[in-house]
């Protein structure tokens, strides 16, 4: 038995049993990962898939097992290089994070600053999309941690960690009727298009659960995964914006104003997950804490070492 074998094996399960698709991201061919296989069936004795003809079309019970533990097998193979590059080059590396457009234009950049500044020798991959392509980023081992608001905390192979609290503001042109209002209310913004994020982003979920929970119906007529498109649609006149407030920066967004829309919203969290499998890097631990104060390397290992339930009960900031 070969890890090699073990890698062919646990791609063509990725990739949907296509081996096309599984050979063309280990960079081989189809026959060398069939044969691989087919040699690793016969060692284990046992079909670990089913075939018609040459054509894979389903993973037998045996083999749902035994792709779990080549999966555990090779994250373990890989934490030992990891262990070993820890004490034999601690301040060279790669740090891959998986996140949103938001966090990653409007939270991360001062973060990243600090932590280049102190690890210029780590080399930093940002990888954005939503937080379900996120956790999975994560869990299947291209990304060290994931930094998203929505989704990651319902994947059982994370833990998640809670850095801070955020709310909305509403942002409309200059000159408004919005802006003339003492208060902004629910039933006000219903009165105009909206544009805001797409529903499996940045809190999206609060919004609509705001406006069910008194009974009314949003005009939403654009939805973007980008906080810079949606501005710039308002900025055109199609709508008024439901915006992250961590997205408007009043020096840059000069064509537009900003509502406080806090008190119409429930807050979210933005959290950060981490595979619980995974060997964590020194300097990993660093830009947590980096990103979230609070979030020491103490209790990020105590987390890992004995919590089952993928939560931490820690105090977080709001932002």
């Amino acid at each position: 038995m070969k890890l090699q074998q073990l890698r062919y094996l646990c791609e063509t399960a990725n990739q949907n049993m296509n081996l096309s698709r599984a050979a063309a991201k280990l960079h081989t061919s189809q026959p060398a990962i069939s044969k691989q296989i087919q040699l690793l069936e016969n060692e284990l004795g046992v079909d670990i898939f089913l075939r018609n003809g040459k054509r894979i079309i389903q993973i037998t019970p045996p083999g749902q097992l035994i792709i779990k533990t080549a999966t555990r097998m090779l994250r373990d193979a890989e934490n030992l290089k990891k262990i070993a590059r820890e004490f034999t080059n601690e301040a060279n590396g790669t740090l891959t994070i998986a996140t949103t457009h938001t966090q990653a234009r409007y939270s991360l950049p001062p973060v990243i600053q600090l932590f280049t500044a102190r690890y210029p020798k780590v080399k930093l991959i940002l990888r954005q999309g939503s937080p379900v392509q996120i956790a999975t980023l994560v869990t299947s081992g291209e990304a060290d941690i994931a930094i998203a608001t929505e989704a990651i905390e319902q994947f059982s192979e994370l833990i998640t960690l809670p850095c801070y609290q955020w709310n909305r503001c509403v942002i409309v042109p200059p000159r408004h009727p919005l802006l003339k209002m003492k208060k902004l209310t629910l039933e006000a913004i219903t009165r105009y298009p909206i544009i805001t994020y797409d529903d499996a982003f940045t809190g999206r979920s609060k919004i609509n659960q705001a406006f069910a929970n008194h009974g009314l119906e949003p005009n939403v007529v654009l939805t973007a995964i980008d906080s810079d498109v949606i501005k710039t649609y308002v900025e055109l006149g199609l709508g008024i914006g439901i915006l992250a407030n961590m997205a408007f920066e009043a020096k840059r967004d000069k064509n537009l104003k900003s509502i406080d829309a806090s008190h119409l919203f429930e807050s979210s969290t933005t959290r950060i997950g981490i595979s619980r499998n995974n060997y964590i890097r020194g300097y990993i631990f660093d830009f947590i804490e980096m990103f979230s104060p609070h979030l020491n390397r103490a209790s990020i290992q105590a987390k890992l070492e004995g919590s089952k339930n993928g939560h931490m009960d820690l105090q977080i900031d709001s932002q």
